[in-house]
C-alpha cells in the first residue's frame, strides 16, 4: 500500500480533491478536470506497475473493460499509468450503493428487489453479450446514480487488480459469500454472475445470506450444500417465488436460468402473480467447457422462452426505492409513554450515509490459489435488453429524469444523534426542520440534505416542531416545559413561552401566523402570541396529557388530542369547548384536520386505528383498521384525498380518505412516529424510532 496519500495530486487530467474510500488494493477518490472543471471517480491500484508487461497487461484488460457503454454500468471514462500508478477514472456515482442504503441484516420488500433485479440483470446480460463475466455481484458494487438508477461498478476490476499483485484468502472473504461454486474451482462463467444475483436476492428477500463461516467454511457450503430453504426464513414467501431463486442458486451451471436475464424475467413474473404452473422454466444444456487459453465456451442458446412475456427493456430509473426493512431486535410493546414519543427504548444503528463511490468498490476477487483466466468469453450471445448505444469513446449519457416511482427514498437524513421525534415542511417545500431526543431542532434541504442549521436552544428532549405559515420562524416544543419561537434562518431567539407548568409535547401555528397554541403534560391547550408571547386564553377541560394540536385551515378552531380518550374541538377565539369526540378506547396521540376543513382525522395509541369524523359535529366516524400496532401520526395530503399514516408497526400506509381504500405502504425496520406531507403532495417525510429521516416519493 502507498505510504504517501496523493491528494492534491495530478492523474492523467484530473486533480485528486477528496478520498471518497480506500479498500485492499485500491483508493478511490474524487477528481476534477482539470480544464473542464467536471468531477469524476478516480480509482487508484495500490500496485505499482513496474515493467511494460505488466503495463500493457492492465491497459489492455482495462480497454475492454472501458468499452462497456450501458445506461446501468459506472463507465469508465479514461485509464493511465502514471509515475507506474495505474488509475481508472469512472464516472462518480453520488448516491452511495445499495449495501449502504440496505445494510447488513436488511429485508427489502419484493417489487424493490424486482426493479434492482431487472437493472443489474440488464447490465450483466449487456457484458455478458460483450463476452465479459463481472465476477464480483454484490451490493457493495451497486451504486445509486443521480437519478435513483442502480449503477454496477467494477467490471473486470478484479481481474485488472491481479495484474502484478495476488490477494490473500481473508481480503476476499466478503467477495465469496457471493462467488459462485465454480469460481472456486477457477472455472468462472456467465451463469456465475447469475448466481451472485441470486445469493444478492435471497440476502434481500430474508435479511440473511445463504451461508457464513470462515473462507474455507463458505467455500465448502458453496460446493457442497444447499442454501437453507427460504420459506424457513421468511414463511409469507411465495413457493414460485422461492422456486426462481433457487434455479438461479443451483450447484451445476447448467440447471441455472439460460441467462441472467431470463432469470431476472422469471423473478418479476413470479413476483406480480405468476404461479408456479404458468411458469416454463428455461431448460440448459451441459456446463461450458472451457478453451485452452480459459476462456468459457458456451454452446448455442436454443432454450425455450418464458410463457410470459416481460418487457425487454430495464426498468426506468425511476423505478429505484425502497425503504431500509433491515431486520434487527424489536422492543417489547411500551407501556403508556411519558412523553409521546421520547422514551423508546432503543434504536437501530444506521450505516453511513454514501460518500459518492462507495467503499464497497474496493474489495475485489482474488486469484484464490488457482489459476484464473484473465479475462471469461462466451462465443453465443443470449438475448438481451438492447440499450441505446453511444460511441466507447465517449462517456455513457446519463438516463432521462423520471418522476421517480411511488415509494422511492429520494433522501436519507442522518444528522441526528437519537430517536427523532418530529419532522416538518418549510411551506415552500424546500428545507425540513427535524426535532429529536437529542434536544436539537436540525433544519436542513429537502432535496440532499445539505446547508444544515442545528439549533441546539433547548435542555431537555425536543417533542415536537412547526414551521410558521411565511416561512420565517420555527416554533419547537419541549419537555424542558418551554416553547421557542425563533428565526428559520440562523436560529436567533425570538422569544421563549414558559406558560406551560410541566412538560410541552405539542405546539402549532395559527393559520395567519399571528398566534401559537401549545399543550403538554399539565393537561391545557395554552394561545398565545406568536410575536410577543401574551397569553390569550387557555382550553381547560382534558383531564389527562394534551398529546397534539391541529388549527383547522380557516382559523376558528383548534381540536386537541389528549391521553383523556378524546378529541376536543375548541373556539379558537375565546376557548371554549363547542364539542367532544369520544370514538377512541384509549389515548389518541395525533389530530389533523383536513385542508379543506370539513374532516378530522385522529390516531389511537389503543385501538390502533385512524378515525375520520365531521368536523363540525364529530358525525359520521370512518375508522381505518390497516394497522396492526399503535398508530403514532396521521396526516392529510394538500388535496384532502388520502391520509398517510405512521405506525408502531414499522409502516407508514397511505389510503384513501374517503373509504380506507389502501394505495401504498411504505415499510421500516423501526416503529415510525411522525408523517408529513409536502406542500404540492408530490412527497412525505417520515422516521421514527432511529436516528434518520426519510423522504420518499408519495405519488
Amino acid at each position: 500500500m502507498r505510504e504517501q496519500s496523493l491528494l492534491g495530486q495530478q492523474l492523467g487530467n484530473y486533480r485528486l480533491m477528496r478520498l471518497l474510500g480506500r479498500g485492499a488494493f485500491a483508493e478511490v477518490y474524487l477528481g476534477e478536470h482539470l480544464h473542464l472543471g467536471i468531477q469524476a471517480a478516480i480509482k487508484v491500484l495500490h500496485t505499482d506497475l513496474m515493467d511494460d508487461e505488466q503495463i500493457e497487461l492492465f491497459r489492455s484488460e482495462a480497454r475492454l473493460v472501458a468499452h462497456l457503454v450501458h445506461p446501468h454500468i459506472v463507465q469508465v471514462l479514461e485509464f493511465g499509468v502514471e509515475h507506474s500508478i495505474p488509475f481508472l477514472v469512472m464516472r462518480y456515482a453520488p448516491g452511495g450503493t445499495l449495501r449502504q442504503l440496505h445494510p447488513k441484516g436488511s429485508r427489502v420488500f419484493l417489487p424493490t428487489i424486482v426493479a434492482y433485479v431487472k437493472q443489474v440483470a440488464s447490465a450483466l446480460q449487456y457484458a455478458h453479450d460483450e463476452h465479459l463475466i463481472h465476477r464480483d455481484v454484490k451490493p457493495e458494487n451497486m451504486l445509486i446514480g443521480s437519478n435513483h438508477e442502480i449503477l454496477l461498478s467494477d467490471f473486470g476490476i478484479a481481474l485488472v487488480a491481479q495484474t502484478s499483485r495476488q490477494r490473500s484468502l481473508q481480503e476476499v472473504a466478503g467477495t465469496a459469500i457471493y462467488m459462485a461454486p465454480e469460481q472456486f474451482r477457477g472455472d468462472a462463467r456467465t451463469a456465475s454472475d447469475q448466481y451472485a444475483l441470486g445469493v444478492v436476492v435471497y440476502e434481500w428477500l430474508c435479511g440473511a445470506r445463504p451461508f457464513k463461516g470462515s473462507f474455507s467454511e463458505i467455500a465448502s457450503q458453496h460446493l457442497f450444500m444447499p442454501p437453507p430453504p427460504l420459506h424457513e426464513r421468511l414463511p409469507d414467501i411465495a413457493p414460485a417465488v422461492e422456486q426462481v431463486v433457487f434455479k438461479a442458486l443451483a450447484k451445476d451451471p447448467s440447471q441455472r436460468f439460460g441467462s441472467v436475464w431470463e432469470f431476472a424475467v422469471a423473478f418479476e413474473q413470479v413476483s406480480v402473480g405468476y404461479h408456479t404452473d404458468s411458469l416454463t422454466l428455461p431448460m440448459q444444456g451441459p456446463p461450458a467447457p472451457l478453451l485452452s487459453d480459459g476462456r468459457a465456451q458456451h454452446p448455442a442458446s436454443g432454450q425455450p422462452a418464458l410463457v410470459a412475456q416481460s418487457t425487454s427493456t430495464p426498468p426506468s430509473a425511476g423505478e429505484i426505492s425502497s425503504p431500509v426493512t433491515e431486520m434487527s431486535t424489536q422492543k417489547k410493546r411500551r407501556k403508556r409513554p411519558r412523553s409521546r414519543r421520547a422514551l423508546l427504548a432503543g434504536f437501530v444503528l444506521t450505516g453511513l450515509a454514501g460518500a459518492g463511490i462507495a467503499a464497497g468498490m474496493l474489495g475485489k476477487l482474488p486469484s484464490l490459489h488457482v489459476p484464473m483466466p484473465n479475462l471469461s468469453f462466451s462465443t453465443t450471445p443470449t438475448p438481451r435488453p438492447t440499450p441505446t448505444p453511444s460511441p466507447a469513446s465517449r462517456p455513457s449519457p446519463a438516463p432521462t429524469p423520471t418522476v421517480p416511482v411511488q415509494g422511492t427514498t429520494l433522501y436519507t437524513y442522518h444528522g441526528h444523534h437519537d430517536i427523532i421525534e418530529a419532522a416538518v415542511w418549510s411551506p415552500d417545500g424546500k428545507r425540513i426542520a427535524s426535532a429529536s431526543k437529542d434536544r436539537t431542532v436540525q433544519v436542513w434541504d429537502a432535496a440532499d440534505g445539505g446547508n444544515v442549521f442545528i439549533y441546539t436552544g433547548h435542555s431537555d428532549i425536543v417533542d415536537a416542531v412547526a414551521w410558521s405559515p411565511d416561512g420565517k420562524r420555527i416554533a419547537s416544543a419541549s419537555l424542558d416545559k418551554t416553547v421557542r419561537v425563533w428565526d428559520a434562518t440562523d436560529g436567533g431567539n425570538v422569544f421563549i413561552y414558559t406558560g406551560h407548568t410541566n412538560k410541552v409535547a405539542t405546539a402549532i401555528w395559527s393559520p395567519d401566523g399571528k398566534r401559537i397554541a401549545s399543550g403538554g403534560n399539565d393537561r391545557t391547550i395554552q394561545v398565545w402570541s406568536s410575536v410577543s408571547g401574551a397569553l390569550a386564553f387557555q382550553c381547560i377541560g382534558h383531564s389527562d396529557k394534551v398529546w397534539a394540536l391541529a388549527w383547522s385551515p380557516d382559523g376558528t378552531r383548534i381540536a386537541s388530542a389528549s391521553a383523556d380518550k378524546t378529541v376536543k374541538v375548541w373556539d379558537a377565539t375565546n376557548g371554549r369547548n363547542i364539542f367532544t369526540y369520544n370514538g377512541h378506547i384509549g389515548i389518541v396521540d395525533s389530530v389533523a384536520w383536513s385542508p379543506d376543513g370539513t374532516r378530522i382525522a385522529s390516531a389511537g395509541y389503543d385501538d390502533n386505528t385512524v378515525q375520520v369524523w365531521d368536523a363540525a359535529n364529530g358525525g359520521h366516524p370512518f375508522i381505518y383498521r390497516g394497522h396492526s400496532h399503535t398508530v403514532w401520526w396521521a396526516a392529510w395530503s394538500p388535496d384532502s384525498r388520502r391520509i398517510a399514516s405512521a405506525s408502531e408497526d414499522r409502516t407508514v400506509r397511505v389510503w384513501d380518505a374517503t373509504d380506507g381504500g389502501h394505495l401504498y405502504t411504505y415499510g421500516q425496520s423501526v416503529a415510525l412516529y411522525f408523517v408529513a406531507w409536502s406542500p404540492d403532495g408530490t412527497r412525505i417525510v417520515s422516521g421514527g424510532n432511529d436516528t434518520t429521516v426519510q423522504i420518499w416519493q408519495a405519488v
